[in-house]
């Protein structure tokens, strides 16, 4: 029988936070070992950028760039830099002794041992759920205003959803667009009171109550035109015509693996220590969405993906593992 590998540094995912962490670490020698996916969860490897089109707003593209080019040029560099990548899902996890058991492989079939963790396996955002909504992902319908509101400037734009976040949203596609509807289920909102007086406040933002999304037009024109919508009391439906349809109500936290072994907020994210991207299990560390619920964005995702490459480096100093 094979006995498995041992690694200074296993990274669980491949987005920005999974790759800057591969990346960082390679350069100081640890020759990490990066399982970056394939099918777990809906998400592929890259993570939630490979279903982003144009991406505007991270520093080095002035001309912006694709999601998939973004991440393939991560990638490249994580490679060079000589990080093993291997195109798996990771099916289970052991953190209660060290080495850390990973088993990697559609079988489970087969076990690497791991020094120290670095979980950055992302969350997934929700949607509504229609297949309308589903054809035009990237065509219009967007989880992220901070990603591709910019694409809609001076152009009417909805947004679903009744929370902060949903607010927030609005507040700052006012700032870009023609126009905003925001569209909630229920008669209340679930946002703070400060922050619905902001959006009431606002006389480019329109509510729209009692009202679900039936279905998002146009496919046959490969992008969106209209929403249709329904009251959820009458059934009465009526199309409201934009060009973006802004989903906004939270996203999943991809920490199955790790339920019962990680300490977690209430939503669902990984805790780790203020400052550090080090989790309640020393030598397990966290980077990117799987473990932000504040900002979500790919620069930040980065950032923390070299902030646990460092932590784990320094750890296993620290703990005469290298």
């Amino acid at each position: 029988m094979t006995q498995p590998r041992l690694h200074d540094v296993l990274i669980i995912g491949s987005g920005p936070a999974g790759l800057t962490a591969a990346i960082y670490a390679a350069r100081a020698n640890l020759r990490p070992y990066v399982v970056e996916g394939f099918n777990a969860g809906g998400l592929i490897a890259g993570g939630q950028l490979m279903f982003t089109t144009e991406v505007e707003n991270y520093p080095g593209f002035p001309e912006g760039v694709t999601g998939q080019e973004m991440m393939a040029k991560f990638r490249e560099q994580a490679a060079r830099q000589g990080a093993e990548l291997e195109t798996a899902d990771v099916q289970r996890v052991d953190l209660s002794e060290r080495p850390f058991k990973v088993w990697v492989g559609e079988d489970e079939d087969v076990l690497h041992l791991a020094k120290t963790l670095i979980i950055a396996t992302g969350a997934r955002a929700n949607y509504v759920g229609l297949p309308s909504e589903e054809q035009l992902k990237n065509k219009g319908v967007s989880a992220c205003a901070v990603c591709d509101g910019a694409l809609f400037r001076n152009e009417a734009v909805v947004v679903v959803g009744g929370g902060d976040t949903a607010m927030e949203e609005a507040m700052y596609l006012s700032g870009l667009c023609s126009s905003v509807t925001l569209i909630h289920r229920r008669a209340e909102f679930r946002a703070s009171k400060a922050m619905q007086e902001r959006v009431l406040a606002n006389p480019k933002i329109t509510l729209l109550r009692e009202h679900v999304v039936a279905e998002v037009l146009d496919p046959a024109q490969d992008k969106v035109t209209a929403v249709r919508v329904r009251h959820v009391d009458t059934g009465e439906e009526r199309v409201l015509p934009c060009a973006a349809m802004f989903v906004a109500i939270g996203h999943t936290p991809m920490t199955e693996l790790f339920k019962g072994q990680l300490e977690t907020h209430d939503n669902g994210y990984l805790k780790v220590r203020p400052g550090s991207t080090a989790t309640s299990v020393p030598g397990v560390f966290a980077a990117g969405d799987v473990a932000d619920f504040t900002y979500r964005q790919a620069v930040t995702a980065a950032g923390t993906g070299c902030m646990a490459a460092l932590d784990a480096e320094r750890w296993l100093a620290a703990n005469g593992a290298h």
